[in-house]
């Protein structure tokens, strides 16, 4: 071989090395604000479902972590409710990324919360249940409002519950 062809190999290897450590250390920037999302790796203590996630709202402030099921890994934030049964997400109407792989694929995925990362399924909701959800996740605020400027109202927004997975 070439001293030119064993430069590019190298130079390939060393890109991709950059590349997969870029893309394992949060370089996917989130448009609600949150800074970087955390990559493809979502850490956190494996845990068995809880009984009951409505006391995790007091003692966990701020986004969840979620991965979903298949490929590719990708780790990003959401604004969560913990309810008895599961908890409680949303999403703007807009056939996104992640709403996509849900419904294709089942939905099954990690939830981590705090130190937390729980085995969920993740299910859409409909109807007047999705409208209840909806005004629990959204806290008191109208439903005729926007989530963050230049976002749908939260009425129109999708609501997905997530349960523990069998």
């Amino acid at each position: 071989m070439s001293k030119l062809k064993i430069a590019g190999v190298a130079a390939g290897l060393l890109l991709l090395v950059v590349a997969v450590g870029w893309a394992s250390t949060a370089p996917y920037l989130s448009n609600q604000g949150l800074g970087r999302t955390p990559g493809i790796f979502i850490g956190g203590t494996l845990t068995p479902p809880l009984d009951d996630f409505s006391p995790l709202n007091d003692s966990v402030q701020g986004p969840m972590m979620f991965k979903l099921a298949g490929f590719p890994p990708f780790v990003n934030y959401l604004s969560w409710v913990g309810m008895p049964d599961g908890v409680i997400t949303a999403t703007r109407p807009d056939n996104g990324y992640w709403e996509r792989r849900v419904n294709a694929n089942g939905g099954d995925g990690l939830l981590r919360i705090g130190d937390q990362t729980f085995e969920m399924t993740a299910t859409e909701i409909f109807g007047d249940e999705r409208i209840e959800m909806m005004r629990l996740w959204a806290g008191g605020r109208s439903l005729d409002q926007p989530a963050y400027p230049g976002s749908e109202p939260l009425r129109d927004w999708k609501v997905f519950f997530w349960t523990a997975r069998p």
